[in-house]
């Protein structure tokens, strides 16, 4: 059995050993147990170094413990963490070259230096320690089976603190902490691209909620609320506001507000200057504007009054562009100063882009609602001359007797008399009654009209009065007559 194995067995079974140098190796081992359950119960690699510098000093004595990764992409060496009780600062990294880090790193050996003071190499390192007034250092390597790391570095203010023999417990420490590190680093690396893909897949997910939100509002001040709503869950704000772009005002004005805590001192139709406001320059340089408190006060003394008697203390501005055409912008503010992180503004400026597609449609629906309504109110107006000069919507004339005959189709169309309407073929006698129809008290109901030569001498009756299922045969259903469906109608024969 080899003396470590035969040191643990005595450490983890209780026995006592036979011989004192097992007897004085007894603590190191017990510190290496200890080292070992640490590393199995913690991940946090600060955490560990914490407990681990608590048990090595039961052991060891050291002013300073460090350990220093290789960074591949910089090719330097990066202190990753530090337990320390000398005063000063040292370097957070250095080229490997000049570093005590990297040369055990490249070498993969171990160094001892026991008299810091006069060491000629690693002139910046040693600068350092020196400042620190570490007088005695060892550095070991941190390396797995699959890859070098990095090395540990452990300083006495003593002279002479360390001698060959710690090495061989250093070492085995050494060897505990690489694979603590290979672990924690991996552990660190998929907790980094789980939370990636989880944000990710939170801005897929608000990209479609504010998509599937929009899609169907045509309503600048719905839309608004819907869009607020949607970003609550990013960017927490208490006011809102959709403004549109005059361009011969070269102003923007607030055409939809969001704003329940409001007290009312910013209200919709208020008016924005381009020039110089900080909704301006968004709108200009078509990038998100985060808005600070000293940015409040570029939007004018009225302005800037108002904003911040309301208590908004920051903002962020997202232009509104569509097919290169400055439509507005969208301003979303809060009573908290710096609320508005700058890593989301890419992530917003997507959203701007898709409420800028439901803008222009709301305002090209409303166009077309405004046209519709234009033409509506021509469409009456003319009808409405129409009346006032005829008075008949399908019969238009103004000889003397078509003149008489309307004046007998108003007379006769107050009144429930049945009327003889005479005239040749293609005179118009439809056109009189349906005009005799429209003056009557029965306008609302139906106008039945029955060419009464098409119809069959045995089906006259059954056409004109209906029939029941079975009446005759033939009678396959119930049929409505003519007479029936003009209830409280007309029926032009």
């Amino acid at each position: 059995m080899s003396s470590t194995a035969e040191i643990l067995f005595y450490v983890m079974s209780g026995q006592e050993p036979e011989d004192q140098k097992t007897e004085a190796l007894r603590p190191q081992y017990e510190t290496l147990l200890e080292v070992a359950e640490s590393i199995a119960a913690h991940r946090d690699v600060s955490e560990l170094f914490h407990d681990l510098a608590k048990s090595l000093r039961r052991v060891l004595d050291f002013d300073y413990l460090s350990v220093r990764l290789h960074d591949p992409e910089r090719q330097v060496m990066r202190i990753h963490v530090m337990e320390k009780s000398a005063p000063g600062e040292l370097v957070p990294e250095l080229p490997v070259g000049e570093s005590l880090a990297g040369f055990v790193w490249q070498s993969q050996a171990p160094l001892l230096i026991n008299d810091v003071e006069h060491e000629t190499r690693f002139p910046r390192a040693m600068q350092r320690l020196r400042a620190n007034r570490i007088r005695s250092c060892c550095c070991l390597p941190l390396s797995t089976a699959h890859r070098r790391l990095g090395a540990m570095t452990i300083g006495s203010m003593r002279d002479k603190a360390y001698q060959p023999a710690d090495f061989c417990f250093l070492e085995q420490v050494a060897r505990q902490v690489a694979v603590a590190l290979d672990n924690a680093l991996h552990f660190e690396q998929t907790e980094s691209v789980r939370k990636q893909l989880k944000s990710e897949r939170d801005r897929l997910q608000l990209l479609l909620d504010v998509n599937n939100t929009i899609v169907s509002v045509l309503n600048l001040h719905e839309l608004l609320n819907a869009v607020s709503e949607s970003l609550q869950r990013l960017v927490p704000h208490e006011y809102a506001s959709l403004s549109l772009y005059d361009a011969e005002t070269q102003s923007l004005r607030i055409h939809a507000l969001d704003f329940p805590v409001g007290q009312g001192r910013i209200q919709p139709g208020l008016s924005i200057p381009v020039q110089g406001s900080p909704t301006g320059r968004a709108l200009t340089t078509r990038k998100p504007v985060f808005i600070t408190r000293r940015d409040i006060e570029q939007f004018g003394p009225d302005l800037a009054r108002r904003i911040l008697e309301e208590g908004l203390r920051s903002g962020l501005c997202l232009p509104l562009i569509f097919h290169g055409r400055p439509l507005g912008t969208l301003v979303l503010a809060s009573l908290k100063e710096e609320n508005f992180p700058e890593q989301d503004a890419q992530l917003l400026q997507h959203v701007a882009n898709q409420i800028a597609i439901a803008v222009e449609n709301a305002l090209v629906f409303g166009q077309v609602v405004d046209k519709a309504n234009k033409l509506s109110e021509e469409k009456h107006y003319l009808q409405d001359e129409i009346h006032a000069e005829h008075n008949f919507e399908e019969i238009i004339g103004g000889s003397s007797a078509l003149n008489q005959v309307l004046r007998q189709v108003r007379t006769v169309a107050s009144t429930d008399s049945t009327v003889l309407i005479q005239g040749e073929t293609g005179t118009g006698k439809e056109l009189i009654a349906r005009a005799i129809h429209n003056l009557s008290a029965r306008r609302d109901r139906t106008l039945v009209k029955v060419n009464c030569a098409a119809i069959p001498t045995g089906l006259l009756e059954s056409e004109l009065f209906g029939h029941e299922r079975g009446a005759f045969t033939g009678a396959i259903a119930q049929r409505v007559g003519r007479f029936e469906l003009a209830h409280r109608g007309t029926l032009f024969l």
